[in-house]
């Protein structure tokens, strides 16, 4: 049955409809960056660039590094954009946009988030590296999904016990990265952990400005986590959804975050820039070593 031109959305020229991508645009490697400026931070160091676009938030450069072929595609922020790109990501490898059907031979991707970050914990510094051994979902993105196959019941159970999770809210997802993309870009010099991803910068990060949060108390109480060693490194608003919809599409999935602020100690990057460009050439070489 062909996949309804209200659900597969392509545009006049044939490319699909937020990414304003063709199949032959993307690399089998993709990194992720939320800031669409990002992009051209990593491409710069590649020796070729054969194709960019970009339309609204998302920008892509595919090209060449090491002679690697690599995609760097600009996701915007928050686990809704997640769903957008993931979506229409796999769709460019995995479904014929001519006869809209499913292909028989799918392709799994790889593909590394390359973002920013506060740490949780305080015995890990700013303009240090975070890699992701799980995705903790507190946003709820994922529920929309049949996720059954892909959740980490055990550790779901001790998060929403320690931390007296609400009812009303979504109940927690907690998701496994990619372990053999953990394995390539693994080192001695990085932090490894849960990461928690928020539907949100400000009340779902515990940030207060003019409106009360629903538990003021939810970032002391991630920061105390513990699940047989396992502890809460860092929050963001990317990683969960980036490993939820990878590993329910067949993709291998992990992320990376410069550590740009310390919630606990309450300081930040004195320069994020630099801490940013250490983990794109940390990030480019693992990848093709």
């Amino acid at each position: 049955m062909p996949i309804k031109e209200s659900e597969l959305i392509l545009n006049p020229d044939g490319s699909v409809y937020h990414l304003n991508l063709k199949p032959e645009h993307v690399a089998h490697t993709v990194i992720f960056v939320g800031d669409q400026n990002r992009v051209s931070r990593i491409s710069k160091y590649f020796d070729s660039i054969e194709f960019e676009t970009q339309k609204r938030e998302f920008k892509t450069h595919t090209g060449y590094y090491k002679k690697k072929r690599i995609t760097v595609i600009s996701t915007g922020i928050g686990p809704d954009n997640i769903d957008i790109v993931l979506n229409e990501l796999d769709a460019l490898v995995n479904i014929d946009f001519k006869t809209r059907q499913i292909k028989d031979k799918l392709t799994s991707l790889k593909i590394v988030r390359v973002g920013t970050s506060g740490a949780l914990q305080d015995d890990i510094p700013v303009d240090s590296i975070v890699l992701s051994t799980h995705g903790l979902d507190l946003n709820g993105m994922l529920h929309a999904y049949k996720i059954d196959g892909i959740r980490s019941p055990d550790i779901e159970k001790a998060f929403a016990e320690q931390t007296n999770w609400h009812s009303e809210k979504a109940s927690p997802i907690v998701v496994k990265g990619s372990e053999s993309l953990q394995k390539t870009l693994d080192s001695n010099t990085i932090y490894k952990g849960l990461t928690a991803t928020a539907g949100g910068f400000y009340g779902p990060q515990g940030r207060v400005l003019r409106l009360a949060v629903q538990d003021a108390d939810l970032n002391s109480k991630m920061d105390n986590f513990n699940f047989n060693g396992t502890k809460i490194t860092n929050l963001e608003m990317e990683t969960s959804a980036i490993y939820g919809l990878s590993k329910l599409l067949g993709h291998d999935a992990i992320s990376l975050n410069a550590i740009i602020a310390n919630r606990v100690l309450g300081t930040f990057s004195k320069d994020p820039g630099a801490a940013v460009e250490n983990l794109i050439t940390y990030t480019l070489n693992k990848l093709t070593e």
